[in-house]
Order: C-alpha cells, then sequence, then structure tokens
C-alpha cells in the first residue's frame, strides 16, 4: 500500500500544512514559500510550479506574489484534497489523538488569507520525474521534500532545467533523509562513501546541477514538526537550497 495514499498520512499532511504549529517551530511550507518569494525579489514572478505539493499549502503561499502556480504531486488522495479546498474554501480533515480517537481540524483559506490565491493555482496529480511539456517555463520551481522519496534524482536533477526559464530560479529542500524503499541504494547521489571520501547529497546535487546552474545562496536550515498522535512528533531539520540556471 502507498503510505501517501491513507487516511493517516493525508490527516498528518493537513494538519502539517494547515493546523497548529508545536515545540515553536513554525509552519514549514509557508516558510519554504516565504524564503522563495524573498530569493525572487525584484524579479519576475509570472509563473511557479511547486513539485510534491502535498496538499497544498506551499502552493497558496507562493500564489501570493506569483500570477500563476501549479502544484504538482504523485499522491491522488493529496491532489484531491487541495482540489477541494480550493474550489470550498475549507475541508475538515480528521487528527488523531490515540488509537482510534481523535478530532476534526479545518483548513479555511480565508483564516490564512489565501481566498485570492485560490484562483491563481491548479493542482495535479504527475510525476515530477516525467513532467510533461506543458510544464516548462517557470520563473521558479520550488521542491519540497522531493528528492529523497524520488527513484532517480539524479535523472530529475539533470532535466530540471528543461522546465524553467532562462535565468530562472530552483529551490530544492530536504532532509536527506535516504531510503532504499523509495531510491534504490545505486541510485543515491550521496549520502555514501566514495574512494573512502565521504559524499553528501549536497555534494551530490552539485554534481548534477552544475551543467545548468549555479549556487545563488548558503544552504538554510529550515526544521518542521509533522504530528502523528497527541503524544507523537516528527521533529526534522530540512536544508534549503537555492540555484539560478545560467545556460
Amino acid at each position: 500500500m502507498n503510505l501517501y495514499e491513507t487516511d493517516e498520512l493525508l490527516g498528518q499532511y493537513m494538519a502539517f500544512h494547515f493546523g497548529e504549529s508545536y515545540f515553536g517551530v513554525g509552519n514549514y511550507p509557508a516558510r519554504c514559500a516565504g524564503i522563495c518569494q524573498e530569493l525572487m525579489a525584484g524579479r519576475d514572478k509570472r509563473s511557479a510550479l511547486d513539485l510534491g505539493c502535498a496538499v497544498g499549502r506551499s502552493t497558496l503561499e507562493l500564489a501570493r506574489v506569483f500570477e500563476r502556480v501549479d502544484g504538482l504531486d504523485l499522491s491522488n488522495r493529496f491532489i484531491e484534497s487541495a482540489s477541494q479546498l480550493v474550489q470550498k474554501g475549507e475541508l475538515e480533515y480528521f487528527v488523531r489523538d490515540q488509537g482510534e480517537l481523535g478530532h476534526t481540524g479545518k483548513a479555511s483559506l480565508t483564516d490564512l488569507g489565501l481566498d485570492r490565491a485560490g484562483s491563481k493555482v491548479r493542482f495535479a496529480v504527475a510525476d515530477a520525474c516525467n513532467l510533461g511539456q506543458d510544464y516548462a517555463g517557470y520563473d521558479l520551481i520550488f521542491a519540497g521534500n522531493l528528492i529523497d522519496r524520488l527513484e532517480d534524482p539524479r535523472a530529475f536533477l539533470s532535466s530540471i532545467h528543461q522546465h524553467l526559464a532562462d535565468d530562472g530560479t530552483l529551490v530544492i529542500s530536504s532532509p536527506y533523509t535516504l531510503m532504499e524503499d523509495y531510491t534504490p541504494r545505486a541510485n543515491w547521489i550521496g549520502g555514501y562513501q566514495r574512494n573512502g571520501t565521504p559524499v553528501t547529497v549536497l555534494e551530490g546535487m552539485k554534481e548534477a546541477l552544475s551543467g545548468h546552474f549555479e549556487l545563488i545562496a548558503e544552504p538554510v536550515d529550515v526544521p518542521f514538526v509533522i504530528r502523528e498522535t497527541a503524544r507523537k512528533f516528527q521533529h526534522t531539520i530540512a536544508e534549503l537550497t537555492a540555484w539560478r540556471r545560467i545556460r
């Protein structure tokens, strides 16, 4: 069973995107979108692509400043929920407390000041490693917590420039949680030793992107917390990097 199609993960991600914050850690999708907006100050903001958008908070946040934003994810359940939220303006979801017990949470575009953003977004189910020609010419591409869930991250990184406008900006965030359930060991771009020398995922990204991109800012740590139950939370620190297409 694909975990990203289950009720359990849908509830967790709805709460992650639209629910409360915990332990002093702010909303992760909103923070990532805010960094993207800062990086685009003074630049064209006609269109953006949010890859691995999950239930859509970062897509909607980007639409505060972009004329159009496409949010893509491989999960049908996530995209269905994001689309329903935009259509209805609000959406309820289940928040687990313990065992079968829980309560109802509600995402509201009005409460978040995102009502106007809804008209500028489009959500669709799509594979980030197999994007069609329709997804091209973006001023910004944001790939949030995506590359460590791809079967072939190097192939993705080597081809992503084809979907950006000249001089476009690519922003990647990831905690680099390498797992063979998602990425075969042979396709890892870091997290191993090469000839006795450690190779990090960041170094692997630099290699894969070097033909078309330059790093434009120092990596930034962006923490996030995902609530599983009332007494169990995931506290993770992603690294966010920003790149500009140079050829």
